[in-house]
């Protein structure tokens, strides 16, 4: 399966048309025509365009999963989009987009998740839907006035705050990894945030699965890969395994020096380094 692009959003929108959708509610009417955005310099004839989202949000939870799939079939697990798990705070109204999962059902226990992705994609391009019911590519993201998927400040102040709400439910979630999946860059302004967030292991990374957003240029990868665009699936297996396979433990605490000092002491005293780390995990959590 191919990654984003301006096909998959063209077959949105033709999918919709056929299917479910008017033109009004996935394209801004303009005296110019039916546009998905607003190009820049253009007025928006005072319109908005809310109804879009929830279908474009049901489209990508969907496409996320098909392209998903087989990668969590060769990590012997099941992608599940919609997971409910109280114990990580994830209710109906708030489930996982998407997660790897030991079985194949929605409501889960944290036992069984072993990765959680949350999905902020959108249409990014600008297209224009025709007279002949055709839908055409406009520009890119960089020629209209929107703010799709990760460069919108709204989705990513969204993507942190359930994935910092997952964090604090408790132990449960300490060693489930948690990826933030878009369709465009990040603006410059998160580079150091999204960078923060993965070394202190709030979120293990957010990646872009649109290799080919716009023909110039774009942030590609933040310095410390807290922001990374994926460039094919064999390297989404890659990352995926890794996540899946290795041992991690999220860990956040606020100690005087002297504690901190007193913990490493303790915990060195174990015999192998694994077990100095659990005792330091013990200690460090009170």
């Amino acid at each position: 399966m191919n990654l984003w692009n301006n096909n998959t959003e063209i077959q949105f929108f033709t999918e919709a048309l056929k299917n479910f959708a008017t033109p009004e509610q996935l394209f801004y009417n303009l005296k110019r025509g039916y546009f998905a955005y607003i190009s820049k310099g253009s007025d928006a004839e005072g319109q908005t365009l809310q109804s879009r989202n929830s279908l474009i949000g049901q489209f990508t939870e969907k496409w996320c999963k098909t392209l998903f799939e087989p990668i969590a079939k060769e990590l012997g697990l099941y992608a599940v989009n919609s997971v409910v798990c109280d114990e990580l705070g994830l209710m109906r109204q708030s489930s996982a987009d998407l997660a790897f999962c030991t079985t194949n059902t929605i409501n889960q226990s944290h036992e069984n998740i072993k990765l959680l992705f949350e999905i902020k994609m959108s249409v990014v391009s600008n297209y224009k839907f025709t007279q002949s019911d055709e839908v055409i590519f406009v520009g890119d993201y960089k020629q209209h006035k929107g703010n799709p998927s990760l460069l919108r400040s709204d989705s990513m102040l969204k993507a942190i705050g359930k994935s910092i709400n997952i964090r604090v439910s408790g132990l449960a979630s300490a060693k489930i990894p948690i990826i933030v999946l878009g369709n465009s860059p990040i603006t410059d302004n998160y580079q150091k945030k999204v960078d923060f967030l993965k070394t202190s292991g709030v979120i293990q990374g957010f990646w872009s699965l649109n290799p080919n957003p716009t023909d110039s240029d774009f942030i590609k990868e933040t310095q410390k890969v807290g922001f990374q665009t994926v460039q094919s699936t064999d390297i989404i297996l890659r990352l995926c395994k890794e996540l899946v396979t290795t041992n991690m433990n999220y860990f956040s605490s606020m100690i005087s020096k002297a504690k901190l000092g007193e913990i490493i002491r303790i915990a060195n005293e174990e015999n192998t380094d694994i077990a100095k780390a659990e005792k330091f995990l013990t200690l460090i959590r009170g």
